[in-house]
């Protein structure tokens, strides 16, 4: 916020009763709130204003100069805390603000509670269920030559264009995580040993154990935006953030400024440890964590040796993080943003969480050639079994049946700007507040992330 210090005269009651000219001062007053960015609106007036005497703080000067003259044209800047606008989204208006606000295309009508996700099911064409293993392994194709095209890319850009390499090959290998991701919910392939063998190896490159991704990925489809119980990304709780004061820090760090990596941690926490895995997983799970083992053990050491240490950096890791970028801001940008609400398990609605919870996100044609789609979600959360050759046929349906309760938009710097420096907190009435209203002593990343982030939509 700014405001400009504008002309008024500055009358003080006092023993010398006397009106001091030429001194200018603004006196702000709250109008209102801003609805884009959830700030209160401070207004300025000028004039004539009264101070009494004895309200001011008695002390004895030092010396005589009493007054400090403001030059014209001034200009104070102040810090306010962001507050998340108030719901219900009934409103066209209202919804269309906060499209404004928060970088989104169109933002859904509220889904009646009396639908059912089978009802949204049951309006699909039969079509976009079938498996064509053509275009399953096309998709496959696709992503074997992307790779090697960025493998050669590395192998022969000068040190200046190794970014945009590393881009392209990083990139490439998240459409590995998507045919993964197609082998896990069965609709790649109608042998179900292939998917399985497929989907190991697909995610070998990642160093991501499949069946252990496979069993929390299923839970997240069937608590998705349940408080607590979804294994993606959810708001934190205010009573773990107060209780874990060590780790706040940390925290802020991860859901503002390392937020588009953080799936690194999620990759650790989630699919390594056997406690988080029932009694009859725990065998698939150990065939999994064993084929990555094994990769490390053997192919980690055949690239050190045929490129060395610099090489392993250059051919493996560096697109390794342009893949979890992917993975954090896809999965973030699918199910976050101010006005999709986390609910408990007593007041989570399938069809809500799943056609109104989720977000369809454009990206450039090159980013959903190589990733297959992926970022057309709604439809794969209202029924995991599209396979992803299949998922704009069925989000046409989808718009045509369901379009005014969807949220949709295309990637912009705003959207990121508002989940980095909005969605932090779990609070009940706001669904999210950020953590510079919960902590702001702490909250330096996400006030400067606030100021140097585009604001462009």
């Amino acid at each position: 916020m700014a405001c400009r210090l504008t002309d008024s005269s500055f009358l003080l009651k006092g023993p010398q009763q006397k009106r001091i000219h030429g001194h200018r001062f603004v006196s702000l007053y709250p109008t209102g709130m801003n609805p884009y960015s959830g700030c209160l609106i401070w207004r300025y007036r000028t004039g004539t204003s009264l101070l009494k005497w004895e309200s001011l703080p008695q002390h004895k000067p030092k010396n005589q100069k009493y007054i400090i003259p403001l030059r014209r044209g001034k200009i104070v800047k102040a810090v306010a805390s962001p507050i998340t606008p108030p719901f219900p989204l009934d409103s066209a208006e209202r919804r269309q603000e906060l499209c404004e606000s928060y970088g989104f295309r169109q933002i859904g009508e509220p889904l009646p509670d009396n639908i059912t996700l089978k009802n949204i099911i049951d309006s699909l064409p039969k079509s976009v269920f079938e498996i064509d293993n053509v275009k399953a392994w096309k998709s496959v194709l696709i992503s074997l030559t992307s790779y090697a095209l960025g493998l050669f890319m590395i192998a022969k850009s000068p040190w200046y264009l190794l970014p945009l390499a590393w881009a392209w090959t990083g990139t490439a290998i998240t459409g590995f995580f998507v045919i993964g991701h197609d082998c896990a919910h069965k609709s790649f392939s109608k042998n179900k040993l292939l998917e399985d063998i497929v989907g190991t190896l697909a995610f070998l490159p990642l160093i991501y154990p499949y069946e252990p991704w496979r069993f929390k990925h299923d839970r997240h489809h069937a608590k998705t935006n349940m408080l607590k119980e979804d294994t993606a990304w959810h708001p934190v709780m205010k009573k773990h953030f107060e209780e874990s004061p060590v780790f706040q820090k940390a925290i802020v760090f991860g859901y503002g400024p390392i937020r588009p990596i953080m799936s690194i941690s999620h990759w650790i926490i989630w699919h390594f440890d056997l406690k988080k895995f029932r009694p009859n997983e725990i065998g698939r799970v150990k065939i999994s964590l064993a084929c990555v083992f094994a990769f490390m053990a053997i192919g980690w050491p055949l690239i050190v040796y045929k490129v060395g240490i610099i090489g392993w950096i250059k051919f493996w890791l560096m697109p390794w993080l342009g893949y979890h970028f992917w993975m954090s801001t896809f999965t973030m940008v699918h199910h976050t943003a101010p006005h999709i609400p986390f609910k408990s398990s007593e007041e989570w609605n399938a069809a809500q969480a799943q056609l109104n919870g989720t977000v369809h996100c454009d990206y450039p044609t090159w980013i959903e050639v190589l990733c297959h789609d992926i970022n057309v979600h709604i439809p794969h959360h209202v029924s995991s079994r599209i396979p992803s050759y299949n998922l704009r046929m069925a989000h046409k349906s989808l718009q045509e049946n369901w379009g005014k309760y969807m949220n949709e938009a295309s990637w912009n710097w705003r959207l990121m700007k508002t989940i980095l420096t909005v969605c932090h907190v779990y609070n009940e009435e706001h669904n999210y507040i950020s953590f510079e209203e919960v902590a702001p002593e702490i909250s330096q990343p996400i006030a400067f992330l606030r100021r140097v982030m585009p604001d462009f939509a």
